[in-house]
């Protein structure tokens, strides 16, 4: 399977953010410095929560990173590596790699424990990776396709994929 033009720019788009000390190659130091500035913006520094979310984080490296035989990647490698073993693989490749870490940010966010996030939770999350709070409310109306005023993690995990492969245009993940 090969990526449209608008699939790859997003994979650049995200190898771009996780190269946090704009080396040209993503590290696990890259995803721990991205894990502990959402950890930071959410104020769960210290929580077994945000111990969690950083934890997903770095296994979600180590996947990618196994995959690619490499304990850094180059922008290629992290494309085609991020192609093999998450674009191409569908919703299996999402639910394997994507879904914990979303799951994670969940459980950080969900103040009264329902599993799901509120408008305010959204809010919280966009203000932490950087994205305007005000955006939160138009890409939670966006997501929110059943109506129920809450987002699940599968919704979430829906909208990650939609949005890597070029079916959205919320950056959930950060811009």
């Amino acid at each position: 399977m090969g990526l449209g033009t608008k699939q790859g720019s997003r994979l650049e788009e995200r190898f771009r953010l996780w190269d946090n000390n704009s080396s040209g190659t993503i590290e696990r130091a890259d995803f721990e410095s991205e894990a502990d500035g959402i950890i930071n913006g959410l104020g769960a520094q210290g929580s077994q929560k945000g111990d969690a979310l950083k934890q997903a984080y770095l296994a979600m490296f180590d996947h990618l990173s196994n995959a690619a035989g490499s304990s850094s990647m180059n922008l290629e490698q992290f494309i085609a590596t991020a192609e093999k073993e998450i674009i191409s693989k569908g919703d299996a490749g999402f639910e394997q790699v994507v879904r914990p870490t979303i799951q994670a940010i969940v459980d950080v966010l969900d103040g009264d424990g329902d599993g799901e996030i509120s408008p305010s939770e959204m809010q919280k999350w966009f203000g932490a990776i950087g994205l305007e709070s005000g955006a939160a409310d138009t890409a939670f109306q966006q997501l929110d396709a059943d109506g129920t005023g809450k987002l699940s993690v599968a919704e979430l995990v829906d909208a990650v994929r939609d949005y890597h492969l070029g079916k959205n245009d919320i950056p959930l993940l950060g811009r």
